[in-house]
């Protein structure tokens, strides 16, 4: 029930994430990137069915992913940086709640700064 053809994003040289809860083994989350230009550049990132919405089992989950994003950032020296395409309707979302920014249309990006923040949030417990 996932909303994205995951084996596309791979064909096209994206390596796919997923987010678990410890002692659980199913997935809460996925997101596809791969490092080019000195950026993590993510292609698709996903919330599982089952959290999908207001509804969902779990919250932060988006959250989450692109703290992982910003965490591989960093441990291939590109200092946090991490650029996805937004849909429209998302963009104001993700400036609130990840800290990004537009760089020119739908492109947005998340600085050194903002992926800090993220990864203190989501992965430092």
């Amino acid at each position: 029930n996932w909303k994205f053809k995951w084996n596309i994003t791979e064909k096209d040289g994206y390596d796919i994430y997923e987010l678990y809860v410890k002692g659980n083994n199913l997935v809460q989350g996925r997101i596809s990137l791969r490092i080019d230009g000195g950026v993590a550049d993510v292609d698709i990132a996903e919330t599982a069915p089952h959290n999908f919405g207001h509804d969902g089992q779990y919250t932060g989950v988006g959250g989450h992913l692109f703290a992982i994003a910003c965490k591989i950032s960093v441990d291939a020296g590109c200092e946090g940086f991490v650029a996805f395409t937004s849909k429209s309707s998302l963009i104001e979302h993700y400036k609130e709640t990840l800290g990004a920014k537009v760089l020119n249309g739908q492109r947005m990006f998340i600085d050194e700064a903002a992926a800090h923040v993220l990864i203190e949030k989501y992965l430092k417990r």
